[in-house]
This record gives structure tokens, C-alpha cells and sequence, in this order.
């Protein structure tokens, strides 16, 4: 289950980028969050009451919203916001830097991350190799006449990054009670949140639904269900049973899933630059991982170790000690 969800998250994540941005050329930014996160929460919190869980636990709510809010309204709207203004790939490059985040907002781990070199070595490296892998993009984007606009999503995407770090963290700490429960009160939060900011944006004032592409609508279908209900829904579970350090490596490798699909299905190229940032990401998991699987066999070992009774003492059958 562990290695599903890892490759769930990996995968599906990395193809969200593309089908945001597909979806923003029809709906509204925030309406479109709003929408996405409502039809997802009621989904899963129908499959909730068909399987009879309780679904009312005012604690349970309360993280669930706290959450829900911090990780999908701030983290995720920021990505949404940005991609406005911002190409899909310059935006992969800074909520890369999430995973930093994770280490300096995980108090409780605090000693176990920055005394482990191969974490902290894991994360740099990660963090370089991704800076590699759209370094080019990078610096056309800014390049362009549009700069003014590109700092603003640049300083949103650095609080959303934040807040999707301290959220997830919140979220693995303070949850109680089912997980699904808590997911599917965690969208509804953030769908809620999305209301005011859009109407305040007269995004529905005068909306033409019937404007809506195809395209968008299918992408939007693509976000709620895979993005949302499988893969959120895979990320919250993660939390709960893996270190907060090794889950935040989705961060690194959804950027590579995003240019292998554009090379493999958008016919675009890949620079010798790209090949070496992808390798250099993949040794930066591979860092991160190896650190919490030697904490975990030694763990192991501990749990197996048996004691050695001294060979002098031996005890004979009438339980007299010769």
C-alpha cells in the first residue's frame, strides 16, 4: 500500500500542472478551486456515510479545517493563482522547494533531520537538480516583459509552499479519527474558503457557463477525480504512516513526471541540462530514502537482538545452579 501511494502521488501529481492550466483557460482561478475541491469533498464524504463511518467529530473537524485550509486553499490556490501568469514549469520549480520546509517547520524532528547528512544532503541536491532540469525555462520566463507580474506569482507560490509544508505537518500531528473522513472535510474547508475571495473577484458575476471548453471541463473532471480524490487521498494517508521528509519528495520527482510526459506525448525536447537535472533529482530521493530505511533496520535489528546468557552459568535439571 505504502509503494502504491508513493507511485500514486509521484505520478498523478506530476500531471496536475498541465491540467490546471487547461482548465484556467475557460474557468476562473478561484471559482475553478472552489468547484474542484465542493465536488470532490461530497464525493468522498458520501463514500464516508456508505460505510457507515462518523463523519461529525467537532476535534476532528476542527484539524480537518485548519488543514484543509493551510494545504488546498493557500498551497494548492497559489499554484492555481500563479499559473496565471507564470509557465507550469517555473511554477514546478518553486513548489520544489517544499520539501525545505518540511525540515525547518517539523519541530518534533528537528534533531532527527538536521543531524541526518544524508536528509539534509538529500534535499540540497534535490533542490539543484530541479533549479537544472528548468534552469532554461527559468530564465526565458523571467526574461520576458511580464516580470512585474511573474515576482508576485513567485512571492505567492514561496507562502504556498510554506503553507502546504505547515499544513501537511498540522495535518499529520493533530488528525484523528478515520483519514478519509478527515480528507473529505479537508476539501470541503478549502472549497469553502475559495468562495469569498471569488466572489470578491466578480469571477461568477456574468460567468457564461456555456462557454466552458470541453478541454476544460474534462481536465477539471481529470483534477477532481485523480488529483483530488485518488491522489490527495494517497498524500493524507502517506503522512500517517511515513516520515513527513520522505513524503515531501513528491515535490522533486512530480517536476520529472511533468517533462517526461511532455517529451513522451507533447513531442517536446529535452536538453542534455534536463537529462543531468533529472539524474541529479533521482540521486536526491534516493538520498532521502536510503536515511529512513537504515533509521528503519536498525530498528529492526534492535527488536531482534536476544540475550546472551553468561557461559559460566549453567543450571542443571533440578534447577540448581552449578
Amino acid at each position: 500500500m505504502v509503494v502504491l501511494a508513493f507511485a500514486i502521488v509521484y505520478l498523478v501529481w506530476g500531471s496536475t500542472y498541465f491540467f490546471i492550466q487547461r482548465t484556467l483557460e475557460s474557468i476562473p482561478a478561484l471559482m475553478m478551486g472552489s468547484i474542484r475541491f465542493f465536488i470532490a469533498g461530497f464525493i468522498l464524504l458520501g463514500w464516508c456515510l456508505i460505510k457507515g463511518e462518523k463523519i461529525w467529530k467537532p476535534e476532528q473537524l476542527k484539524a480537518a479545517a485548519v488543514s484543509g485550509v493551510l494545504m488546498l486553499f493557500v498551497g494548492n490556490g497559489a499554484v492555481i493563482w500563479a499559473e496565471q501568469s507564470l509557465p507550469s514549469s517555473l511554477v514546478a520549480v518553486l513548489v520544489s522547494s517544499s520539501p525545505i520546509w518540511f525540515v525547518v517547520l517539523d519541530k518534533p524532528k528537528w534533531k532527527d533531520n538536521f543531524t541526518n547528512k544524508s536528509v539534509l544532503t538529500g534535499l540540497l541536491i534535490g533542490f539543484i537538480g530541479v533549479f537544472l532540469l528548468f534552469s532554461e525555462r527559468v530564465s526565458a520566463a523571467l526574461g520576458s516583459s511580464t516580470q512585474g507580474a511573474q515576482v508576485i506569482g513567485l512571492v505567492i507560490l514561496i507562502i504556498g509552499s510554506m503553507a502546504w509544508a505547515g499544513g501537511s505537518l498540522y495535518s499529520k500531528y493533530k488528525s484523528s479519527g478515520s483519514g478519509t473522513v478527515n480528507t473529505a472535510w479537508q476539501m470541503l474547508a478549502a472549497g469553502l474558503a475559495f468562495l469569498p475571495g471569488s466572489f470578491l473577484n466578480n469571477e461568477w458575476k456574468g460567468f457564461d457557463w456555456s462557454s466552458v471548453t470541453t478541454s476544460a471541463w474534462l481536465s477539471l473532471a481529470y483534477l477532481v477525480t485523480f488529483g483530488s480524490l485518488i491522489g490527495y487521498s494517497a498524500y493524507v494517508w502517506l503522512l500517517q504512516v511515513r516520515p513527513a521528509t520522505q513524503v515531501s519528495t513528491y515535490a522533486y520527482v512530480n517536476p520529472v513526471v511533468a517533462v517526461l510526459l511532455g517529451v513522451l506525448f507533447a513531442g517536446e525536447h529535452m536538453s542534455w541540462i534536463q537529462v543531468i537535472g533529472l539524474s541529479v533529482i533521482l540521486l536526491s530521493v534516493l538520498l532521502i530514502n536510503l536515511a529512513n530505511y537504515r533509521k528503519k533496520e536498525k530498528k529492526v535489528q534492535s527488536s531482534k537482538a536476544v540475550f546472551k546468557p553468561n557461559p559460566m552459568i549453567i543450571v542443571s535439571k533440578n534447577k540448581e545452579a552449578v
